[in-house]
């Protein structure tokens, strides 16, 4: 294997495990808010980010996108997706539901090709259709037989397709474009943190030592796989890139049912096969139709 493929492969793999570990991360924030916990995200993301654009000397890239309207409307629009996201999140981690977070992320792959073509009118195969229409036969599944809508699940998987969609459509690096988006969202998160440290009801610092510094890594835990991530980009097949991202929700699925003891009832089984099959059915389709256009 190249060398320059085998660093894509540990950058990419690292990105995704992390992100499949955050459960456990925001596990131990569940006694704070989650929109403070939310805040605090916006603001260390922002301070942790600043200070790789400096030490990157990349402080001009970042200072043109206020130049471009179009491309700065854009980025607040991502923010807000990005914003809402991430809340839905911590919310969800914090009542014991990662088990929905997993279906959401497992069906992220599928919203975005039914995206594209909604918004974009790419064309689908009918191997992407099925896969389609087995997601849909799993959600369906689990409103009739559970009896709720699993909005956490289609809310993250929404959320997190527009925002790639969106994204896509920008030009600019992922660093660069998490600055900005930061920046946006920081009028607000400060003006917050402030309401809440007047009023003497935040946790940060209040809570102890422990929950301030878990506050403050938010930044950290933010901003690092999204570098592991754009490195693994540089290096890898879009193919490859997405084949990994399956490597999130299915850790998040493990550390849901093993390390955090969630109930996984047959019905939600049932669920989950079809979800499932239709990933496998995206997949093999995937590749096959990369092969086909490879010369």
């Amino acid at each position: 294997m190249p060398r320059q493929q085998l660093q894509g492969l540990i950058a990419g793999f690292l990105a995704y495990a992390m992100w499949g570990l955050f459960p456990l991360f925001f596990n131990l924030l569940r006694d704070v808010p989650s929109i403070e916990v939310l805040l605090h995200r916006v603001i260390w993301s922002f301070v942790f980010v600043g200070l790789i654009i400096l030490g990157l000397g990349q402080k001009s890239r970042f200072l043109q996108v206020f130049n471009h309207r179009a491309l700065l409307l854009g980025l607040l629009m991502t923010s807000l997706l990005v914003s809402f996201n991430w809340l839905v999140y911590i919310w969800t981690v914090a009542q014991g539901r990662v088990l929905e977070a997993s279906l959401g992320y497992f069906l992220t792959p599928l919203v975005s090709v039914f995206l594209a073509r909604v918004f974009l009118r790419e064309a689908l195969d009918p191997v992407r259709w099925l896969a389609i229409l087995l997601a849909a036969g799993g959600i369906l599944w689990l409103v009739v037989n559970l009896g709720t809508f699993p909005w956490v699940s289609l809310s993250l998987a929404l959320s997190f397709g527009l925002y790639g969609l969106l994204r896509k459509q920008l030009e600019v690096d992922p660093l660069t474009g998490l600055a900005v988006e930061t920046v946006l969202l920081l009028p607000i998160a400060l003006a917050y943190a402030f309401y809440l440290g007047y009023n003497e009801a935040g946790h940060f610092i209040s809570a102890g030592r422990s929950v301030s510094l878990l506050l403050m890594a938010c930044g950290v835990v933010t901003a690092v796989p999204l570098l592991f991530f754009a490195a693994a980009a540089k290096k890898l097949s879009l193919s490859a890139i997405g084949f990994m991202m399956y490597i999130n929700p299915s850790l998040q699925f493990v550390v849901a049912i093993y390390l955090l003891d969630e109930a996984f009832k047959r019905d939600q089984l049932v669920g989950f096969v079809f979800i499932w099959a239709a990933l496998m059915v995206f997949t093999v389709g995937s590749i096959r139709l990369e092969l086909k256009h490879s010369p």
